[in-house]
């Protein structure tokens, strides 16, 4: 897919442009990006695609688009070079992953805003996306310890648990992908189950009923301070009570034990509630918020 605009144009991205990213990811939040430690993973697999803004032989913006499942596209990495900002590159990639997305059967685009970038708030709003969520992360220092009888493993208690809950409202039914790093997709009875196959899912239940469940989404590994560290990452939790908030987030520390994680992250709603519940059994909460953006793609968004 590409395009000509009278600046410049939209291509494929290819591993040749590594170097050029590398330098617009130097001028990213100080230098404290990613991309350069992705981007040509980015290039490899299927249901994805990667285009940059050309000009000059140079690569002057770039943004990627995955597709989560049959109907859903996620976009991650939009980036244009401070020299180029302010020429429309944004707008054009964004709408050249949209006509790719559409192409593939998508009929929404999401993506994640950390809430301290006013910059990637507002282009995110300028090309058609709208906030649908609003999340936070606990981290649980990973510890061996008995886990509550309360604690079982049962899919179906989960999803039915989730579609009636206030968590579920507050993040719009969304929850993190298992094939994806950093995306929200539809939580879906069918990704549950796969969960309980293949990672773990957690309810908490007693007598009254289920009150809380949670599920690893995956494990990775990452660089901090030259010593890598496995993390154990939870794709959402969700309780009734401060409670079982404990109960849960106890079964998901020992659980990263118990699978060798140095570290954790569990996806939590961004409500008074639920945030400080996460303070009153010290879960370490993080410092801030994540916005999750959409964009309907039945709409006609280059009007």
């Amino acid at each position: 897919m590409s395009s000509t605009h009278d600046a410049f144009d939209i291509r494929p991205a290819t591993h040749d442009d590594y170097d050029d990213v590398v330098e617009i990811a130097s001028q990213t939040w100080d230098g404290d990006d990613y991309l350069q430690y992705v981007y040509h993973d980015w290039l490899d697999g299927d249901n994805k695609c990667t285009l940059v803004a050309d000009i000059d032989g140079r690569v002057a913006g770039i943004a990627q688009l995955v597709m989560l499942s049959p109907y859903e596209a996620w976009g991650q990495g939009l980036r244009v070079a401070p020299a180029h900002r302010g020429k429309g590159i944004s707008e054009a990639i964004t709408y050249d992953l949209f006509d790719w997305a559409r192409e593939e059967g998508a009929v929404v685009s999401r993506a994640m805003v950390f809430s301290w970038n006013q910059a990637g708030l507002g282009q995110s709003r300028s090309t058609g996306y709208d906030p649908v969520a609003q999340f936070r992360w606990f981290h649980p220092e990973p510890a061996r310890a008995p886990v509550s009888d309360r604690v079982r493993h049962d899919p179906d208690a989960a999803w039915v648990y989730w579609t009636a809950s206030d968590a579920r409202d507050t993040l719009g039914g969304l929850a993190l992908s298992m094939d994806e790093s950093w995306a929200l997709q539809e939580l879906t009875r069918e990704l549950l189950h796969r969960a309980g196959e293949d990672t773990a899912v957690f309810t908490v239940t007693d007598d009254d009923g289920t009150h809380g469940f949670s599920y690893r989404s995956r494990t990775f590994e990452r660089e901090e301070d030259g010593e890598t560290e496995t993390w154990a990452e939870y794709g959402v939790a969700a309780w009734d009570d401060v409670e079982t908030a404990r109960t849960l987030i106890e079964a998901l520390a020992a659980d990263a034990a118990d699978i060798g994680a140095d570290r954790t992250r569990i996806l939590v709603p961004e409500t008074a509630r639920h945030v400080s519940d996460g303070a009153f059994i010290r879960a370490n909460i993080g410092d801030e918020s994540d916005f999750v953006v959409a964009a309907d793609l039945t709409a006609d968004y280059r009007t």
